[in-house]
């Protein structure tokens, strides 16, 4: 079998199985398998395929064909440029949540001051290894209640040589920061909580609710339960005028920005818009 059929064979699996990128994928675990970039690939389409490697290649494609996020069979995903771990154990890194970073990082006069920085609900950690790389002054502590979570994210801060910059803490959103006498003094707070709504479970990808940790996705009836525990904790940690960005999901904006009007503690917010057009962030600055 050379490689142009093995991944013929394989993107007619995946289009059977109602994947909607078939030969994409097919590639991606292909030249995973045989551990080489696109261009060889496209190189060597008559090549044949060694045995050890069409077994490797053919136990993943057995893993997608069953609805298997790509990113847990390859281990990794891209995110701000920069290739991040992942496992079943973490909710896989999205391209919309990187508005979190540009908000942060618009945010700051002199990104070069030092400046305090809580991540919540870590997961994989991406959000907080990204700040530490843009931001060399940055003190960052990072929480998740998941331990294996916490596992991933570390390996990935040592991966990109920041795990000295960020200190990881397991605990329910701000209670992991109830040890640390910082009261008053976090300049942003950064959080992507659940927010999918717990009725929505149905309706999703196989490829989400099937796989991706629910811990992470889900955040109850409403899908801002989290958000609304967050806004409500985050005060006691912001410097004056400190600033909560939270990402969120579809139709959740009005509740956010109603939830920050009748805490009273904030007293200005934004909302922003993915490349999508979505209104996908909030950020509240406190009074």
């Amino acid at each position: 079998m050379t490689l142009v059929e093995a991944i013929n064979n394989a993107a007619t699996r995946f289009t059977a199985a109602g994947i909607g990128t078939p030969k994409l994928d097919a590639e991606v675990l292909l030249r995973h398998a045989l551990k080489r970039d696109r261009a060889w690939l496209l190189a060597h389409f008559r090549d044949t395929l060694d045995e050890e490697i069409r077994r490797i290649f053919e136990q993943a494609v057995e893993r997608r064909a069953k609805r298997e996020p790509l990113q847990y069979i390859t281990g990794k995903q891209e995110f701000w440029g920069l290739e991040f771990a992942v496992s079943p154990e973490v909710l896989i890194p999205r391209p919309e949540t990187e508005l979190i970073i540009e908000t942060v990082l618009n945010s700051l006069h002199d990104r070069d001051k030092t400046c305090t920085l809580v991540d919540l609900c870590t997961g994989s950690g991406c959000i907080a290894v990204v700040l530490a790389s843009e931001l060399p002054a940055a003190r960052i502590i990072a929480t998740d209640k998941s331990t294996k979570a916490l596992t991933v994210a570390r390996e990935n801060a040592s991966s990109h040589d920041v795990l000295d910059r960020i200190l990881f803490i397991e605990g329910d959103l701000t209670a992991a920061l109830e040890s640390l006498d910082i009261d008053g003094q976090v300049d942003i707070i950064v959080s992507n909580p659940p927010y999918v709504r717990s009725g929505d479970y149905p309706t999703l990808q196989p490829e989400v609710k099937d796989y991706e940790p629910a811990l992470a996705l889900f955040g109850g009836p409403k899908g801002t339960e989290v958000h609304q525990r967050i806004i409500n904790a985050a005060v006691r940690y912001l410097k004056s005028n400190g600033l909560l960005i939270m990402e969120m999901g579809i139709g959740q904006a009005e509740t956010l920005a109603n939830n920050l009007k009748e805490d009273g503690q904030y007293r200005s917010f934004e909302i922003l818009r993915d490349l999508a057009g979505i209104e996908r962030v909030i950020a509240a600055r406190r009074k």
